[in-house]
């Protein structure tokens, strides 16, 4: 039996959260074993075990991967459009579009491990990486006259309705109105 270089394990252990975080993100930590992760990456279950402790554990680490990757998006929307809030109005029509709502796997983590933070009873260190990466998107969405937070909210919400009704004409309609919501000017209030 051959022994695997620190390089390959390395290596392995890499493609394992890769692939944990597109996978979680697309069926759910119930939806994929460990089995199934691993052979998807062509490796054995007992390879996992060689790099992780638990699934919780790597759920943790592939939560952790995905908001990095988030981060990294956020980072080229500003660096594309230069000012931050035409990147801010870019990101929104991009969350807000079909091929965000088709493509789960490679999506906003903040929507994509929604329901695996609320339902999952072991999921003390995945929660503590997903409040972090929420409050860290929050910010980036943030203005000096309006807090990030409701924001997105409402683009999860809208996203999570959206792939829940996918295929369907109020899919589209729940994309096109939130859209229209989040980027129509918004009129003074009269009272002020």
């Amino acid at each position: 039996m051959s022994r695997v270089s620190q390089a390959q394990a390395l290596e392995n252990r890499r493609r394992a959260v890769a692939a944990a975080s597109q996978l979680f993100r697309e069926r759910g930590v119930n939806g994929i074993s460990v089995a199934d992760l691993m052979k998807s990456i062509g490796l054995t279950t007992g390879g996992f075990y060689k790099q992780f402790s638990s699934k919780e554990a790597l759920v943790a680490e592939a939560a952790q991967a995905a908001f990095g990757d988030l981060d990294l998006l956020l980072a080229s929307f500003d660096t594309a459009r230069g000012d931050h809030d035409t990147a801010r109005g870019a990101l929104i029509d991009f969350y807000l579009s079909a091929e965000h709502r088709d493509q789960p796997g490679s999506g906003c983590p903040t929507a994509g491990f929604a329901g695996d933070a609320a339902r999952e009873p072991s999921a003390g260190e995945m929660r503590e990486t997903y409040a972090a990466g929420v409050e860290k998107f929050a910010a980036w969405m943030s203005t000096e006259a309006e807090d990030g937070l409701p924001l997105v909210a409402t683009l999860v919400g809208a996203i999570l309705l959206a792939r829940a009704t996918a295929g369907t004409d109020l899919s589209e309609k729940i994309l096109e109105s939130t859209r229209e919501a989040l980027t129509a000017p918004h009129s003074p209030d009269p009272e002020s």
